[in-house]
């Protein structure tokens, strides 16, 4: 009788799971496991370097998105979008804030004990690494004051802007809207 042993199968490292690392996020969790598979399992640099590239690639991704992010007009533009109506929100919770208390308040946090969801945060402040900038807002007596500094968060700029609403003569909301010449500042 002749017996005959069948050398084992030596597995071929997965080269190709590392084409899941082109896909972010996903790619820095296949890479991890393509990395230590080819330092403990295989013992294969090739595979070690895929797993190391695949982990590269999602944080080159990611932080270029976020450079992006951080730095583009059109996302910039898109946070002073929602500014722009929640301001103008804001003016309906400034009025409705009087109704209540029969003077308009001291101040936008004064809104949240009646409306825990007024949005008195600038949106358009929040790339700038500042967190919860309020809008800019001055009570004046029986009139108050109220805009967003912009993209600069700087008041008094070109950048600023008001709220969006046709004012007459006959209006009895106490927003003060500024002059088409000259701007209001609030010091």
């Amino acid at each position: 009788m002749i017996v005959e042993t069948i050398p084992p199968i030596k597995s071929k490292p997965p080269y190709l799971l590392g084409l899941l690392c082109l896909i972010p996020l996903l790619g820095a969790f296949v890479g991890l496991g393509l990395l230590l598979y080819g330092i403990i399992k295989y013992k294969d640099k090739w595979l070690s370097i895929i797993g190391a590239a695949g982990i590269l690639w999602t944080m080159f991704v990611y932080g270029a998105l976020f450079y992006i992010g951080t730095n583009s007009s059109l996302f910039k533009k898109g946070f002073e979008d929602i500014s722009k109506m929640q301001l103008n929100s804001l003016v309906k919770n400034v009025e409705f804030y009087k109704l209540l208390h029969g003077q308009y308040p001291d101040s936008l946090s004064q809104l949240l004990q009646d409306d825990k969801m007024a949005f008195i945060y600038d949106a358009s402040q929040g790339m700038n690494g500042t967190v919860n900038r309020y809008y800019n807002y001055k009570k004046e007596g029986d009139k108050y004051q109220l805009f967003s500094s912009g993209q600069d968060g700087e008041p008094g700029t070109k950048d600023d802007f008001y709220p969006q609403l046709r004012l007459t003569d006959s209006s009895k909301i106490g927003l003060i809207m500024p002059e088409k010449d000259s701007q209001q500042i609030i010091h």
